[in-house]
């Protein structure tokens, strides 16, 4: 039996604090600030040109939800997604109830910087989802 206690998920992008800023405002999570610092800017001052703005980290304020972790790449997003988050914000709803409590959703994080992709409709509404896209293009969905 394995002793892992927590999950961390990494996201690779370009701009890891505004990515961060993202990701707390659609999860209710708040941004991790480094030790000794009251802003981010505060930080970033301190460190060396290259090395500014190469991460950024939330965490869920309950601490059942796994800390997020970005991390700047040279590279952009190419494809599609290997692993993607679902936004769970129609769990026990269906049929109308379920697609009212997406397209709600869908409306906020939309404010917050996503973008709407695809409305997927299964039969009898009950797993409905609304495919997004982050701050950076990456996939998730509301489900």
């Amino acid at each position: 039996m394995g002793t892992i206690k927590q999950v961390q998920v990494t996201f690779d992008c370009a701009e890891p604090i505004r990515v961060a800023r993202f990701w707390s405002g659609v999860l209710g999570y708040e941004v991790v600030l480094p030790k000794g610092f009251d802003t981010w800017e505060d930080y970033e001052r301190t460190r060396p040109p290259k090395s500014r703005g190469s991460w950024a980290a939330c965490v869920d304020p309950s601490g059942a939800g796994p800390r997020l972790y970005f991390q700047r790449v040279p590279e952009g997003k190419v494809v599609k997604n290997r692993v993607h988050l679902d936004v769970r914000a129609g769990t026990g709803l269906v049929g109308a109830e379920r697609l009212a409590a997406l397209e709600a959703e869908c409306a906020r994080v939309v404010a917050l910087g996503a973008v709407r992709v695809r409305l997927l409709t299964a039969e009898g509404g009950e797993e409905s989802c609304i495919v997004m896209q982050d701050v950076e293009g990456n996939e998730f969905c509301l489900d």
